[in-house]
């Protein structure tokens, strides 16, 4: 697979996301489907590898270390904290909690289920916007100094914030969507990632599914997340399938599956960015960690372009009250 920097780290051009495995999509894998998927990942060549404290409320990390630590001094672990499942009387809910006992918190508890001494790179999965982001890096960096953790991470915010974070400690990596139909981070924050050196780590590379094989959204399981999302209402979803015709006749052309189209565009975007798909299926991981294979031309590129975008996609990212809770920059 084709190589790319995420500050010291050279790590596989296309990455994993581990979140499926555990969380978020309705009812998982069970364990031992995970871990063969882990496996095989590894003798793909993916070498960057993505979870965090919030996935299954803890049994993601508990997964993914086990499989990892054999391999550990030649892969990239990522994973994150600022948000994590906190127990109530009336169960685990996840919550924001950006203050700096927080999070040395969810990193000690990361470090123990990884079953490792030190996160290569950890993010702030969310910004508490109750807590300056001054005081929650602050706290990251602390981490950093203490051997805990080797370079620091955001996760969904915006331009000025990451300007803000970057100048209290070098971020390394910036994680948000992006994808044909999440086009936010050209809004601001790529530019500024660029200025500043920072990777872009493009989280939902295959939008959640519907750049891949997802043709109907009647079977989302109670706990899907997409339940909640506008762009997977039935109306939204039927509008927003008969985009797809320009991308299939890529895929066509190409001999590529409608996910390697999608993932190739990420890498054309440039060298500075770094898919992390994720997947319960293992010809769907094949596929991911394979798309690097497929050049787009110029001309299929703007076709692309043309077909999906922040004009022609039919629903918003996020509901309202999931919107509160970032600071991402947003289309008008």
């Amino acid at each position: 697979m084709q190589q790319r920097q995420i500050g010291p780290f050279t790590v596989s051009a296309i990455g994993l996301g581990c979140m499926n495995l555990s969380h978020a999509y309705g009812q998982p894998p069970s364990p031992e489907a995970g871990r063969e998927l882990l496996a095989r990942a590894l003798d793909l060549g993916c070498t960057l590898f993505d979870t965090a404290a919030l996935y299954g409320f803890g049994a993601n990390e508990s997964l993914v270390g086990p499989v990892l630590k054999p391999h550990r001094s030649k892969i990239t672990l990522c994973s994150k904290g600022g948000m994590a499942g906190v127990q109530f009387p009336d169960g685990v809910k996840r919550v924001i909690d950006g203050r700096p006992a927080a999070i040395r918190r969810n990193c000690e508890d990361s470090l123990r289920r990884l079953g490792t001494d030190v996160i290569d790179l950890y993010y702030l999965h969310r910004w508490d916007q109750q807590v300056p982001i001054e005081d929650s890096v602050g706290e990251m960096a602390r981490l950093v100094e203490e051997g805990k953790v080797r370079t620091l991470g955001l996760s969904e915010v915006s331009a000025a914030t990451l300007r803000r974070a970057h100048a209290v400690h070098p971020i390394t990596a910036l994680q948000t969507e992006y994808s044909l139909w999440t086009r936010n981070p050209e809004i601001a924050v790529l530019q500024a990632c660029r200025e500043l050196g920072v990777a872009f780590v493009a989280f939902s590379p295959v939008a959640r599914g519907f750049l891949g094989t997802l043709t109907d959204v009647s079977g989302f399981d109670a706990k899907d997340i997409r339940r909640a999302m506008p762009r997977f209402t039935p109306g939204n979803f039927a509008a927003n399938r008969a985009l797809l015709g320009p991308v299939q006749a890529v895929a066509d052309e190409l001999g590529a599956t409608v996910a390697q189209v999608a993932l190739a565009w990420l890498l054309h975007q440039g060298p500075d960015i770094i898919p992390i798909p994720g997947t319960t299926s293992l010809q769907h991981l094949q596929d991911n960690l394979t798309a690097d294979r497929f050049a787009l031309s110029a001309e299929q590129v703007a076709r692309l372009d043309s077909a999906i975008n922040q004009r022609t996609v039919h629903g918003t990212r996020y509901n309202t009250a999931t919107q509160g809770e970032i600071d991402t920059e947003e289309f008008h």
